[in-house]
């Protein structure tokens, strides 16, 4: 499954209130290291079953990005019945951010 690309209009219904955890990954497209983990974001999704990935352009939701503190991007924030569970922040492996979203 895709990553799928949330907008600050259906953030809360599909994060917030989603029956699952949710890793989200705080992005822009001017940004080179997001650019290099959108790769990895978008294999992650096909493997967490059990998990959704989100993709979030600051860009786009810049209201959300202040409401949860995310000052460099990329910022990836595990959301675990509405609220934040974890939180880390720039470019990772493959093997650290599959461990970091707790799986």
């Amino acid at each position: 499954m895709a990553a799928i690309h949330v907008t600050a209009e259906d953030f809360k219904q599909v994060v917030l209130d989603s029956d699952k955890p949710v890793l989200v990954d705080f992005w822009a497209e001017w940004c080179g290291p997001c650019q290099t983990m959108g790769p990895i974001v978008e294999e992650l999704s096909a493997e967490l079953s059990d998990m959704k990935v989100c993709k979030l352009d600051i860009d786009k939701a810049m209201e959300i990005a202040r409401q949860y503190r995310v000052m460099s991007i990329p910022t990836f924030l595990v959301f675990e019945g509405g609220e934040v569970t974890a939180r880390t922040v720039g470019e990772q492996t493959k093997a650290e951010l599959k461990t970091f979203a707790g799986r």
